[in-house]
């Protein structure tokens, strides 16, 4: 009874749940090797990022002989086959995974003074924009393989540069940004951690922007489209400050609780869906030959496929048929400044400023990653 009277450490509950998690997760793996692994974490975790690392429409696991394979055709028969790009099962288990992640991520900012919340977030932008670029550099070693050269970084090493491992990544460097400007703070060096925080994923994204502008220059494997940096920022800036400041207008509550915040959180998402429908819908109009680029989430290809049968083909064939994923992208964004009040951000500024990081982060890094992947034709 002495036992169950004691409290439980919420931390301590958090870090051991998820190592028992991770224990059952990998003894299932070992001891149902081919129902728990193959039948699940590769084929719907794992091979995908393997697929998208080699180019390849997909892979597949052979259950007769156990080979792993890039078949010609994907309709294989006993056989578990995986594509580039998010399943149903994957998107909803990683929003558990990120669900998860974020209750230790406020443990872990729980444990600093962040100062105020809105200067926070602003600070952590620029590794967002960074993700986004990062992702775009391994976009090009998938075009060097196509062009039978070999890429710096191979796969499975690559893998830490897609989705969804590129998040961990991207937040660990960010972590390490932001612990070293706290020391830098703490030393006096510096008057706050803010703008050492901004000044290092601004390096960061400038370092990955700047080495796909190097091979735009000497390869011909990457190309440079750089209309559509021009016109993807510039509609989205638009209509972002058209919103925000209509919203300031109209319904000034919705901004009360982010302020400028606000404004970032409706143009990252903005910043994503106008990406979308140029990529989608228009890359013929600023000289871009190829394939093309198709919707690789869950809920962009639904809401592609709903407007498909819906808006008239003849229509389709003029505006094409992604509008709609920028019209959602708008009015989610509004709807979720809107929740951020005033009083639920000053009672609760850590766990506001991490929600409002994740959200922007989940709209503007694969955001970024559209517009400049099609910006560099890869």
């Amino acid at each position: 009874m002495e036992i169950l009277d004691r409290e439980i450490d919420p931390e301590q509950a958090w870090m051991g749940s998820l190592i028992t998690a991770i224990a059952a997760l990998v003894g299932s793996a070992v001891v149902f090797t081919e129902q728990v692994y193959y039948g699940f974490l590769w084929r719907y975790f794992w091979a995908p990022v393997f697929a998208d690392a080699k180019g390849a429409d997909c892979v597949a696991y052979l259950r007769d002989t156990g080979e792993v394979v890039e078949p010609a055709t994907c309709g294989l028969q006993n056989a578990y086959v995986a594509s580039p790009g998010y399943t149903t099962v994957s998107t909803v288990a990683y929003i558990i995974v990120l669900l998860y992640m974020l209750v230790g991520v406020y443990f872990l900012l729980d444990r600093f003074d962040l100062g105020p919340v809105r200067q926070f977030v602003a600070a952590l932008v620029p590794f967002m924009l960074f993700g986004g670029a990062f992702r775009a550099v391994e976009d090009s070693f998938v075009a060097a393989q196509f062009a039978g050269v070999a890429p710096p970084i191979a796969f499975p090493a690559s893998a830490l540069l897609i989705s969804p491992f590129i998040y961990f990544t991207v937040f660990f460097i960010a972590l390490a940004a932001f612990l070293l400007s706290k020391w830098l703070q703490w030393a006096g060096m510096t008057e706050s951690y803010q703008w050492p925080v901004a000044g290092f994923g601004s390096l960061a994204f400038l370092g990955a922007f700047g080495y796909l502008t190097a091979l735009s220059v000497t390869t011909d494997y990457v190309g440079s489209y750089p209309l559509v940096l021009i016109v993807t920022i510039g509609l989205a800036t638009a209509l972002s400050v058209g919103i925000y400041y209509g919203m300031e207008h109209y319904k000034p509550e919705y901004n009360a609780g982010t302020a400028y915040v606000g404004l970032i959180v409706i143009w990252a998402h903005t910043i994503d869906g106008v990406a979308n429908v140029i990529a989608s819908d228009w890359t013929r109009a600023f000289g871009i030959s190829g394939p093309g680029y198709g919707p690789k989430h869950v809920v962009n290809r639904i809401i592609i496929d709903v407007t498909n049968a819906v808006q008239p083909a003849w229509l389709t064939d003029i505006i094409g048929d992604s509008w709609t994923f920028l019209l959602v992208k708008l009015v989610v964004a509004v709807a979720i400044v809107s929740l951020f009040d005033d009083e639920f951000v000053e009672e609760n500024p850590n766990y506001a400023a991490m929600l409002l990081v994740a959200i922007i982060a989940v709209g503007l890094g694969p955001g970024t990653r559209d517009m400049i992947r099609v910006a560099f034709g890869i």
